[in-house]
C-alpha cells in the first residue's frame, strides 16, 4: 500500500518580489513497508516536501496523498487532524516542551488526540522503556544528553502510533556517538514495521535506508527505483529553498 504520494507536485514562494521555485514537479510514491531517505544539497528542496507531505505547507500545484487521503483543500483543522491521525515527526533541534517532563513530553501528543490519560501515559511508558529512557521519566528534557534529547522526540513523534515517521536531519544536532545511536533506533522501527520517510544531506545517514530518493534544484533525479527522473532541466531561475 502507498503510505504516501506526491503528484506533480510544485511549490513556488514569493523572496523579495521574485518567485522563488523550491519544487519543479515532484512525482513519487513510498509503499507502508519502507524506510526512505530523501538526499540532496542544501536548496534542493527536500525539507519542503517534507513540510508538504507533514500538512505544515500546501503546494502551488499538484497533490499530497497520505494514507489514501488526499491533503488537498484541506483547512488547518482538517489537516491537525490528518497529522493526529497518520504522521510523527523528528526535528532536527528536537523541539521538546522543556517545562514538562520527559514522561509529559510524550503523553501530550495522546491526549490532545483524544486518549485517556492513563492509556496515554502507559503508552508513553513503553516507549520511553523502548528507547532506553525508562529512568528519565520525571527528568526534565534539559538535563538529557543530545542522543537522550532525541530519542525522547521519537518516543513523541511515535506516541499516536502514525502511519508515516517523518524526520527532517534527525541527526544534524547531534555528534558521531549520538548520530550513531539514532540511526540503530530508526534502523529498529523500520524492522518492527514503522513507515519512514528522512530527509538528510549526509551520505551516512542516508545509508541506513533502504532506499534512496536524490533531489537536485527542486526536482528528483534519482528515485531509488532504478528508474531518473524524466523532467526537463529547463532554465535556470532563483535559488530553490532546503
Amino acid at each position: 500500500m502507498h503510505v504516501m504520494e506526491a503528484r506533480g507536485v510544485r511549490k513556488t514562494y514569493e523572496a523579495d518580489g521574485a518567485p522563488v521555485r523550491a519544487l519543479r514537479g515532484i512525482d513519487v510514491t513510498m509503499d507502508d513497508t519502507e524506510f526512505v531517505a530523501v538526499m540532496g544539497p542544501s536548496g534542493c528542496g527536500k525539507s519542503t516536501l517534507l513540510n508538504l507531505v507533514a500538512g505544515l505547507d500546501t503546494p502551488t500545484e499538484g497533490e499530497i496523498i497520505v494514507a489514501g487521503e488526499s491533503l488537498a483543500d484541506k483547512d488547518e483543522n482538517a489537516l491537525a487532524r490528518m497529522r493526529r491521525a497518520h504522521i510523527g515527526i523528528v526535528f532536527q533541534f528536537f523541539n521538546l516542551l522543556e517545562g514538562m517532563s520527559v514522561l509529559e513530553n510524550v503523553t501530550l501528543p495522546a491526549v490532545i488526540a483524544g486518549a485517556r490519560r492513563r492509556q496515554a501515559e502507559s503508552r508513553a511508558r513503553d516507549l520511553l522503556d523502548m528507547l532506553g529512557l525508562a529512568d528519565k521519566q520525571a527528568a526534565a528534557p534539559g538535563v538529557l544528553s543530545g542522543g537522550q534529547r532525541q530519542r525522547l522526540a521519537i518516543a513523541r513523534a511515535l506516541a499516536n502510533k502514525p502511519t508515516l515517521l517523518l524526520a527532517d536531519e534527525p541527526t544534524g544536532a547531534l555528534d558521531s556517538d549520538g548520530g550513531l545511536e539514532v540511526l540503530e533506533l530508526f534502523r529498529r522501527l523500520h524492522t518492527g514495521g514503522q513507515a519512514i520517510l528522512l530527509v538528510t544531506h549526509d551520505d551516512d545517514v542516508a545509508a541506513a535506508a533502504t532506499r534512496i530518493v536524490r533531489m537536485r534544484d527542486g526536482r528528483i533525479e534519482d528515485d531509488g527505483t532504478g528508474g531518473r527522473s524524466t523532467a526537463a532541466a529547463g532554465a535556470s531561475s532563483p535559488t530553490t529553498t532546503a
